[in-house]
């Protein structure tokens, strides 16, 4: 790395993100650098036009110190893979500029939400450190992972705000929340195994795994999560609560006091093997995922990032 604070810099945007403001946003960006002459050794932006362009981008990052991912949390998803398709010696620190409507990975980070200014200002004098990702079936996850109910609420929010800009976030979460889960009908059956435990036999609601502690824009599913300690956290129910207390559990989520009911189980893993029956909802940072057999692992201090000081 060069004396500069990020060295030579690739910033990946895509200019959809947030309604638009990501162009916006990638225009300050590269305003900032090019009066800024000292936090870079050089820096260059590329626009994203279809989704896939990002981890393409990041995997070709030859001869660059950081890539920035500015954008939501598909776009951070994308370069992440992208970087680690690439050598681990010399592969470039990720840091993130987030402008989007969940922003969960920048929640974990520190890192300012929809202010592009504010987070440019962290990563130049931030720090950078190593934290873990998860791998699921090939496919690398900087945040969560999640099925059944929950990763329907997830996808439903993606696929309403392709329609509806008016709302984001948490209240986004919470109305697709509501839809999902007052059509519920019972759990996907699923043999779980953690750690090469004895599988465990699920109907499985909920069932999150994070490398940190929150998804759908706050819902804090894994409290006591984080990207450094080498290990995924899970959050899975372990009977079927009636309606009533599926919403109230549902509402306690959103500070992370559903820990305290006897319906759920948390834990910390390395890896997992699930069979479900039918394939269920899945998400992976927000992206839907296909299949019905997921070998998921955490691989440790896969990635330097930059976290604010």
């Amino acid at each position: 790395m060069s004396t500069s604070p990020l060295g030579r810099t690739l910033v990946i945007a895509n200019p959809a993100a947030h309604s638009g403001r990501g162009a916006q946003g990638a225009t300050f960006a590269e305003r900032f650098l090019a009066s800024y002459s000292s936090a870079t050794r050089g820096y260059e932006l590329r626009l994203t036009t279809a989704p896939g362009d990002a981890e393409l981008m990041a995997a070709e990052a030859d001869g660059f110190d950081t890539v920035v991912a500015l954008g939501g949390d598909g776009v951070i998803h994308e370069v992440a893979n992208g970087l680690m398709r690439r050598p681990a010696e010399g592969r470039a620190q990720l840091g993130v500029i987030p402008l989007g409507s969940g922003n969960d990975y920048a929640r974990t980070l520190g890192m300012a939400r929809n202010d592009v200014e504010a987070a440019l200002a962290q990563l130049v004098r931030g720090v950078s450190r190593p934290v873990e990702v998860g791998s699921v079936n090939g496919t690398h996850f900087v945040q969560t992972l999640s099925f059944g109910l929950d990763a329907a609420i997830a996808l439903d929010t993606t696929d309403r705000r392709a329609r509806d800009t008016s709302q984001e976030g948490e209240a986004l979460f919470v109305t697709s929340g509501i839809k999902i889960l007052s059509q519920a009908r019972g759990g996907y059956a699923c043999a779980a195994r953690f750690d090469g435990e004895p599988a465990r036999e699920l109907s499985t609601l909920v069932f999150a795994i994070q490398v940190g502690p929150s998804y759908g824009g706050g819902f804090r599913i894994c409290p006591d999560a984080s990207p450094c300690d080498g290990a995924l956290d899970v959050c899975y129910n372990v009977r079927v609560p009636a309606l009533p207390h599926l919403l109230g559990l549902f509402g306690l989520a959103r500070r992370g006091l559903h820990a305290r009911s006897s319906v759920v189980r948390l834990r910390r893993i390395r890896r997992a093997e699930l069979d479900f029956e039918v394939a269920p909802p899945c998400q992976v940072d927000g992206e839907r995922l296909e299949g019905s057999h997921f070998s998921v692992e955490v691989v440790p201090q896969a990635l330097r990032v930059i976290f604010p000081r």
